[in-house]
């Protein structure tokens, strides 16, 4: 009878393991997306991005050029590290991070067409055609 229940039980934890271990394993995001993203990008009124790798600090770390306000103030060159949603980054505004989307979400109508953005967050999205 203990044998028995012994066996039972052997069977039980190695059905479990074998179920843990043929469970799929969530993949892991893509870390090239935001290579992809390195050049030129468009906002409205004259507000750009250009982003390229930032060789000195290594692979997954970005600059980002931008003009992002009216004000000229509002412009700089910030380093970004890549993520599993996008590129952070801080600014005079704070935290920040750039993620892909397209012109609806970047809130804005003069890009609302466009299906290639990256966004900041809402109002301020830049675009290639």
């Amino acid at each position: 009878m203990l044998k028995t229940a012994l066996i039972l039980s052997l069977g039980i934890v190695l059905s479990a393991c074998a179920h843990e271990s043929s469970s799929p394993t969530p993949a892991a995001p893509p870390t090239t997306a935001p290579d992809q993203w390195v050049g030129r990008w468009i906002g409205v009124e004259g507000l750009n991005l250009t982003l390229s790798k930032d060789a000195a600090a290594g692979p997954g770390h970005y600059l980002l050029k931008m003009q992002y306000g009216l004000d000229a103030e509002q412009s700089g060159t910030y380093k970004g590290q890549a993520t599993a949603d996008g590129i952070a980054f801080n600014r005079q505004d704070g935290s920040q991070l750039l993620r892909a989307g397209d012109g609806q979400a970047t809130g804005l109508k003069w890009l609302a067409d466009k299906h290639n953005c990256l966004i900041v967050k809402p109002g301020e999205g830049y675009c290639r055609d």
